[in-house]
């Protein structure tokens, strides 16, 4: 599995990091982890280029490159990479351009497989695509934007499974949240459930919310198969079921100790905007980790 952590600020990354680091090590995963900085105008650029051909005598930072060492010192502090990587401190004349609009620093991982530094500059979203799709990434791994547009747009434009973090305090995780509809794909999205509650050795709690419209019937038998695909991985699990409106529900169930594990939304992208989409209400309105399918 390949994952991506999108970090963009030392003051409030750190529950994504964290969180994201927690995830990869989990499943021994290659990771990258990469900060999105402002865009370099074309004179600050060839500025940028003067400097870095100087900079052992002038000790000049690219933009984000600080962003990069506090991520670099959180993984030394937490014996996340080798220690002899990090006896001389984060290695900036290491931080090498790829010739693919990227700075990159290589990293031998104890956690995980193996672990990178990228910095990217230019429009948050259009850099993350351009990484997802150059990096073949599993998953991104990011913070909640406090911006509903941004939330959207990240869910709709970015082409991997997407987990938002959320509020994250450290927390021990019990269970997998995985609500179940009997739409196509859902079998994908059990497979990640029961990757996850594996590699964090928890249950997974199944819930399935049925509206008042629609028969209990329609989806019985496409959820019984997925209950047994469950079943046999040996995951401990539960099945509940309730009727009512489906985002309500989901948040009512979820909690600080859960993962959510949902689909991504089938809706095109106007109808999504317009009518907004459950997995996009739920990460509005939950504070809980979320993580999307697609």
């Amino acid at each position: 599995m390949k994952i991506l952590i999108a970090i963009g600020s030392k003051d409030f990354s750190k529950p994504t990091l964290k969180l994201g680091m927690k995830v990869a090590q989990a499943f021994n995963a290659k990771t990258t982890i990469i900060d999105v900085g402002e865009k370099i105008s074309e004179f600050s650029s060839q500025l940028v280029e003067l400097a870095q051909d100087q900079l052992e005598s002038w000790d000049f930072d690219a933009p984000g490159v600080d962003v990069l060492e506090w991520a670099f010192n959180y993984l030394s502090q937490n014996k996340l990479i080798d220690t002899k990587q990090t006896e001389t401190g984060f290695p900036k004349n290491r931080l090498i351009d790829d010739g693919e609009g990227r700075k990159m620093v290589y990293l031998s991982g104890t956690a995980c497989e193996d672990v990178n530094l990228i910095l990217r500059n230019g429009d948050i979203i259009a850099e993350l695509r351009e990484e997802v799709q150059f990096g073949e990434y599993d998953v991104t791994i990011l913070g909640k934007s406090r911006k509903r547009n941004m939330s959207h747009d990240l869910l709709q434009y970015i082409n991997s499974s997407i987990l938002i973090v959320n509020d994250y305090e450290d927390q021990k995780f019990d269970k997998i949240l995985l609500p179940l509809d009997y739409k196509d794909g859902m079998l994908k999205v059990a497979k990640y459930a029961i990757r996850v509650a594996l590699a964090l050795n928890v249950g997974i709690d199944i819930f399935t919310v049925f509206d008042k419209d629609k028969s209990q019937k329609k989806g019985s038998n496409y959820f019984s198969k997925i209950i047994k695909f469950i079943r046999r991985s040996g995951v401990q699990y539960s099945h509940e079921e309730k009727q009512g409106e489906i985002v309500e529900q989901i948040i009512k169930k979820a909690d600080k100790n859960k993962i959510i594990v949902m689909k991504a939304s089938d809706m095109s992208p106007i109808k999504r905007f317009l009518k907004g989409s459950i997995p996009l209400s739920v990460m509005n309105e939950c504070d809980v980790p979320i993580l999307i399918v697609k």
